[in-house]
């Protein structure tokens, strides 16, 4: 996939990794936007690709109390408002048929959810909106399996599509990230790293899902040493008092450290 072929995107010639970053969940537009002007800010400086993300709402919930938005067109409003803002395109989840046509609407690129990548009839329907469409490995799929979910998007005739590995569950309250899966799954589509959620541990007793972000540098520079195209990031400035998946985002306040390693860690392998 072209990075050209997603609005608004810039830095493209920099050689760096692409990014995918934001909040877990639009809970608001101020959030949105403070969110967005750090990371636009930060990625201009580094010279990064970037696309923001949020999701408008959230299907996967452990309980029926959990928090799953504001409302599909205020949050959805939200993120075009963003991109106009800030001139950068964004990427949001989608989970039925009906939200593909909806979401592509206010947003430049279609994610399917991990747990939704084998619906045929939701990933047709992505792709046939024309936007670009990001498919989220399955934590129970194999990478070489990836190739037939790629498969149905170019069958769709959309050539704009992206895989993105977000770790394999092995047990029942931890997930691996495979390094070996990048260069496999980059022989299909554009390969990105899916860090935030590589390091959820799900299926807590609480209902809430757990994460371990102490491990999100670790898991991002070997992301990049190996490889991967881009780096998908979920992050708040708050993440303690986030609604959704407070437990694995990296807060804000590092994120300018961490993107300046993982430039430095490209350009070294830029010179191979």
């Amino acid at each position: 996939m072209d990075l050209l072929s997603i609005p608004n995107i810039k830095n493209t010639h920099s050689g760096n990794f692409f990014l995918l970053a934001g909040p877990c969940a639009i809970e608001g537009e101020e959030m949105a936007m403070k969110i967005a002007e750090t990371l636009v800010r930060i990625t201009d400086d580094l010279k990064i690709p970037y696309v923001f993300k949020g999701s408008f709402k959230k299907a996967n919930r452990s309980r029926i109390d959990s928090f799953s938005g504001i409302g599909d067109e205020k949050a959805l409003k939200i993120l075009q408002k963003v991109s106009e803002t800030f001139n950068v395109p964004t990427i949001t989840d989608i989970h039925t048929n009906e939200d593909a046509a909806m979401a592509a609407q206010y947003v430049d690129v279609l994610q399917i959810p991990a747990f939704l990548v084998r619906q045929t009839d939701l990933v047709v329907a992505a792709a046939e909106t024309g936007k670009t469409v990001n498919l989220k490995k399955g934590q129970f799929m194999s990478p070489e399996s990836m190739k037939h979910a790629v498969q149905k998007v170019l069958d769709c005739h959309n050539e704009k599509v992206m895989v993105t590995d977000r770790g394999t569950m092995f047990g029942y309250q931890d997930m691996i990230v495979d390094y070996r899966g990048i260069p496999t799954m980059k022989q299909f589509a554009t390969t990105v790293l899916d860090v935030t959620h590589s390091l959820q541990q799900p299926n807590q007793s609480a209902g809430v899902t757990g994460g371990r972000p102490d491990m999100i540098e670790t898991i991002a520079k070997a992301g990049i040493a190996v490889g991967a195209d881009g780096i998908f990031i979920e992050t708040h400035f708050d993440p303690a008092h986030a609604k959704s998946d407070g437990a694995n985002m990296l807060d804000l306040k590092y994120f300018d450290g961490l993107m300046r390693k993982l430039v430095a860690i490209r350009q070294t392998i830029n010179t191979f």
